[in-house]
């Protein structure tokens, strides 16, 4: 049987993350959509502008939030790793289980 300690949840801030810099993407689109509008650019056109621009200029200014976002991912790709290998050795009848 698993320790309760071993069956770590994660604790919200890979969700909180993925929500910050998917905010912070929406924010920037708007941003650069204003610009453009007051430039003098159509409405729709500036949109479709925005959202081609601040992909690459996202890359650049939330470099630091996508780089933790995918250390957070790596930890639970690892964690589910081992808990698959760990059911798995179990489900053989390996003894040892730890």
């Amino acid at each position: 049987m698993v320790a309760p300690q071993e069956r770590r949840v994660p604790t919200g801030t890979l969700a909180r993350d993925i929500a910050l810099y998917s905010l912070d993407r929406l924010l920037l689109v708007a941003a650069i959509t204003l610009l453009l509008v007051v430039a003098g650019v159509p409405l729709l056109v500036a949109i479709l502008l925005a959202v081609i621009v601040a992909l690459p200029l996202s890359m650049l200014l939330l470099g630091s939030l996508r780089a933790r976002i995918n250390a957070e991912l790596a930890e639970v790709m690892a964690r589910r790793r081992a808990e698959r290998e760990r059911l798995r050795r179990q489900l053989r009848g390996d003894a040892a289980d730890s």
